[in-house]
C-alpha cells in the first residue's frame, strides 16, 4: 500500500454489529484511533486502548452534529448502520420505512454534512450497502432500495465533496451474528448460500473488515462500490 492507517482517526457509526467490532479492532491493531459510535455506548467485545465509544442516532440530526463536535478532526468515517424494514410491501409500516432510510441514506447524508468541514487532508468516507440491491428478493424491497441508494450516494458525494474520497462497500451473507435469529435454520441457510456462491462459502467479519481497511487506505479509490459477497450477486 502507498498509505497506511497508523495515527489516523477513524469514526465508525453502527458499532453494535459483529462486523463493526471486528473492523474497529483491526483498525486499532493497524495503528488507528477509533471512535465507535452507536445508539448505545455499550459496545461489547471492543476492549482496546485505541477504541473509545460514543452515542449517535442517525434519525436525529442534533445527535449527528454532536458526534461530529465530539470526534473533532478525523481521517476516515465509516457508517455500517442499518435498520431493516423487511416484509411484504402490502404490510410495510411507513415509520419503519423511514427508519430504514434514516439509517442507510438520510443519516449518511447528514454525516457527510456535519463531518466534511473537519476532515483532514486525505480523508475518506465509506458507507455500507448490501447485495440485496443487486439480488432483490420478495420481502426485501426496502432493503434493496436503501442499499442501492447507498451506491449512488457514494458516487454523488465523491464528486460533491472532492477531494474527500467517498466509497460504498456491499457485503454478502456474512456469519457476523445477525443471522442467529434463524435459530436451527441458520446452518442450513449458510450451507445453501455457500453451495451457490462462486466462492463456495459465506463471509466472515474479517473478510469485510479487511476489504473496508483496504478501501480506506487506497488514496486513488473513490466513487466506487466494492463488492465483498463471494460472488453472490452474480448467481
Amino acid at each position: 500500500m502507498t498509505y497506511n492507517l497508523r495515527n489516523k482517526k477513524i469514526v465508525l457509526v453502527g458499532g453494535g454489529s459483529g462486523i463493526a467490532r471486528r473492523l474497529a479492532t483491526d483498525a486499532a491493531e493497524a495503528g488507528a484511533t477509533v471512535v465507535l459510535a452507536g445508539r448505545t455506548t455499550d459496545q461489547a467485545g471492543t476492549v482496546h486502548p485505541a477504541i473509545t465509544t460514543a452515542r449517535v442516532d442517525l434519525g436525529d440530526e442534533d445527535s449527528i452534529r454532536a458526534l461530529a463536535a465530539q470526534a473533532g478532526p478525523w481521517d476516515h468515517l465509516v457508517s455500517l448502520a442499518s435498520n431493516p424494514a423487511n416484509g411484504a410491501v402490502t404490510g410495510l409500516d411507513r415509520d419503519a420505512i423511514a427508519r430504514a432510510f434514516d439509517a442507510k441514506v438520510i443519516g449518511p447524508l447528514l454525516l457527510a454534512k456535519h463531518f466534511a468541514p473537519t476532515a483532514h487532508d486525505g480523508a475518506s468516507m465509506l458507507f455500507f450497502s448490501g447485495f440485496a440491491a443487486w439480488r432483490p428478493a420478495p420481502g426485501l424491497a426496502v432493503m434493496a432500495t436503501t442499499n442501492g441508494a447507498v451506491a449512488h450516494l457514494a458516487e454523488a458525494l465523491a464528486v460533491d465533496l472532492a477531494p474527500i474520497r467517498v466509497n460504498a462497500l456491499s457485503p454478502g451473507v456474512v456469519d457476523s451474528g445477525s443471522w442467529d435469529r434463524l435459530g436451527a435454520d441458520r446452518d442450513a441457510f449458510f450451507s445453501d448460500t455457500a453451495a451457490r456462491n462462486p466462492a463456495r462459502r459465506v463471509g466472515r467479519p474479517e473478510d469485510i473488515a479487511s476489504a473496508a481497511l483496504l478501501t480506506l487506505a487506497n488514496p486513488f479509490l473513490t466513487g466506487t462500490t466494492v463488492h465483498v459477497d463471494g460472488g453472490g450477486r452474480l448467481v
